[in-house]
């Protein structure tokens, strides 16, 4: 069954239940996660946390 995808949402994570063909999202909503509190100085202190190994 095909999932309907996030738009302008891309993911490159694809061993991930959400990923799509397309690098595209499946999940209903996104949450990003700052690794340092609640500011982010760049994008590698955050995480996704909706992630799920497929």
């Amino acid at each position: 069954m095909k999932k309907d995808v996030l738009d302008g949402v891309l993911c490159e994570v694809n061993n991930c239940v959400y990923w799509e063909k397309g690098n595209r999202c499946s999940a209903d909503e996104i949450l990003v996660v700052s690794q340092q509190g609640h500011k982010a100085s760049n994008v590698e202190e955050t995480d996704c946390q909706t992630f799920e190994r497929a």
